[in-house]
């Protein structure tokens, strides 16, 4: 998998670098201190994937893919600013990393390269904007951090942090710590993109995470009542009953 690092600070390029080396099968090939400098670089170099800052001199990393044409490659965001991080989602970004960057995260955002059916080095379209239904289908770990916004209120939380998604009219309410906000997506998008190991469809209205599990009990007409910890008790229909004790069964 060849790399190409895109940032304005040589000091991030270097400490992005150094982390890199602890991923053999990543090569850097290249360098690029701006969009102009990164695009000579795409075309000279095809990367398989680029690590991409947001602020840089002249043109942003928005800017630079807006101005992509053809086959383009993955791209990672790599930014001191978490406000950006819908919109990085909303150009088919595979991952979203805040400075500093932490070599765990780093791993978690190369597999999900590595868990692509297209092989490095393989085209892909140019990121363009997408529908929030389309965008959703990229799919995400537990330990990823998305994006939550509620009117004037925003988050960055990871996803293993928050213990259930319950549907409120046309919205959808986010259980994590003491905050409820809503978001505007359906169960449908949210469950095509959850890890379903750690994700759970209890019904029509929630989907919970397994891990915030306290207690289980059997309920009306083989039905089970699932207490999460810190968080409401949930109701499990019939059909999904039956399905949830099939998965957590030995």
């Amino acid at each position: 998998m060849n790399a190409l690092l895109v940032d304005d600070s040589r000091l991030a390029r270097t400490e992005l670098r150094h982390l890199l080396r602890a991923f053999p099968d990543v090569e850097v090939v290249g360098e690029a201190r701006h969009a102009d400098e990164a695009r000579q670089r795409i075309n000279e170099l095809r990367p398989d994937v680029l690590f991409l800052d947001i602020h840089m001199p002249g043109q942003t990393g928005f800017d630079l893919l807006a101005s992509l044409e053809g086959a383009a490659p993955h791209v990672i965001f790599t930014t001191a600013y978490d406000q950006y991080a819908l919109r990085a989602f909303e150009v088919n970004a595979l991952d979203y990393l805040l400075k500093p960057v932490t070599e765990s995260r780093l791993a978690a955002a190369l597999a999900k390269i590595k868990a692509l059916p297209q092989a490095p080095g393989s085209a892909r379209p140019a990121p363009t904007p997408l529908p929030a239904a389309e965008s959703a289908l990229v799919p995400l770990t537990a330990q990823d951090q998305v994006f939550v916004k509620d009117g004037e209120r925003c988050w960055f939380v990871r996803l293993a942090d928050i213990r259930l998604f319950e549907i409120s009219g046309s919205a959808t309410r986010v259980y994590f710590e003491q905050h409820q906000p809503l978001i505007p997506r359906s169960l449908q998008q949210l469950e095509a993109r959850l890890d379903p190991k750690v994700f759970f469809r209890a019904n029509r209205q929630q989907i919970i995470n397994l891990h915030w599990i306290a207690t289980i009990e059997p309920w009306f007409s083989n039905t089970l009542k699932i207490k999460l910890r810190d968080g409401p008790e949930v109701e499990v229909s019939r059909n999904q009953s039956g399905l949830f004790r099939e998965l957590m069964s030995l």
